[in-house]
């Protein structure tokens, strides 16, 4: 099969076999020279927004062409597992533990014909980039665990009694009835509701989870242990009641750069960014960083190019380049799903991530 040689945002991507890539929500690991995405594996027609096969993964030593490496976790047959055929598997992203020597996932897990009701966190660990991947357990992060930026005088018996009694069993809140913080307190004892997620690797070594709370209309960061395995008891609340899905995240010159989307299910909307001086804030918006028009739908900065973000890549070897992913949903069809990925540009005063419709390193 001929090599590509340059990047076709929006178009089918062929692997090493000529098949498109299936790996949805994509997550990128670059250890010893090598990248490797991780995505959500899809299949036919709606079937495909269910986790039928797994995480899939591949590896590429170009950013172009890429080998498929199969499946680096599959899901379970046993009906007992919390990952069992059915369930609901997204945006996987892979970390690095130097010090365990040990590939750690992290996924939004939706537990089998519950739709969007569990909202856990799940990990699943590997000795190899490619895996397999061994499924470790599913959780909602900080059960009892007070954020660092939730004043002390919120942090009360009778405000969680109360909350828990304006919420009841919700999980979602389509009315716009509940504040994001009696969510938060409701949930104080059980643990935090974790849907959109992304992980991050700071220079020290430490991790941090970024995931969707609070019926998805807050944003949490948390530190991670050191093995990266669970959650360190440190997190805040960020971006209160702005309902930030689909977080990205990247450091460059000492500040922390992020994107993120609303929340609109599979239908596009424009994006949102936002800067930071330290990982736990607090952040700064800054506006949606879109420039120009996708040819093949017409939509642009409204409708982010049709797509949604997922990571923000920095390119090994390459000063100053960090590629900004995003997926176009299929949902009718959820295998025939797109990637977008283009190169993010920073200006005095953030950054501009404009449509190309071909472009290369």
């Amino acid at each position: 099969m001929k090599s590509l040689s340059s990047f076709h945002p929006g178009a089918i991507w062929p692997d090493n076999n000529g098949v498109h890539i299936n790996a949805h929500s994509a997550g990128l690991l670059f250890h010893e020279g090598r990248y490797y995405w991780f995505g959500e594996h899809k299949i036919e027609g709606k079937a495909g927004n269910r986790a039928e096969v797994g995480v899939h993964v591949y590896s590429s030593d170009d950013l172009l062409n890429w080998t498929d490496e199969g499946i680096a976790l599959a899901v379970s047959e046993d009906p007992e597992s919390d990952i069992v055929r059915g369930c609901i598997i997204e945006r996987p992203k892979v970390i690095y533990n130097a010090k365990t020597r040990k590939f750690v996932m992290w996924f939004h897990l939706e537990l089998k014909d519950l739709g969007y009701q569990a909202a856990r966190a799940g990990v699943a660990v590997s000795d190899t980039a490619t895996g397999p991947y061994t499924f470790v357990r599913s959780f909602r992060p900080n059960a009892g665990v007070w954020p660092q930026n939730l004043p002390a005088e919120e942090r009360d018996a009778d405000s969680i009694a109360k909350a828990k009694v304006s919420v009841g069993t919700k999980t979602n809140d389509p009315t716009g009835t509940l504040t994001p913080l009696a969510i938060h307190l409701a949930q104080h004892e059980g643990g935090q509701m974790a849907r959109d997620m992304t992980v991050f690797v700071d220079d020290d070594g430490k991790a941090y989870h970024l995931y969707t709370s609070e019926m998805n209309a807050t944003l949490h960061i948390s530190q991670l242990t050191d093995d990266y395995q669970d959650h360190a008891g440190i997190y805040v609340r960020a971006f209160p009641g702005r309902f930030m899905e689909a977080p990205a995240i990247c450091k460059r010159g000492g500040r922390y750069w992020f994107i993120a989307s609303d929340c609109t299910g599979w239908d596009p909307n424009p994006a949102r960014a936002a800067v930071a001086d330290a990982i736990l804030g607090p952040w700064t918006e800054l506006g949606n960083p879109c420039v120009g028009v996708n040819p093949e739908n017409g939509l642009g900065p409204e409708k982010t190019f049709g797509g949604q973000s997922t990571y923000i890549l920095p390119v090994e070897g390459k000063k100053d380049a960090y590629i900004a992913l995003f997926d176009i949903w299929r949902p009718e069809n959820a295998i025939d799903g797109r990637y977008v990925w283009l190169p993010m540009r920073f200006t005095e005063t953030g950054f501009e991530i404009e449509w190309r419709s071909e472009w290369s390193l």
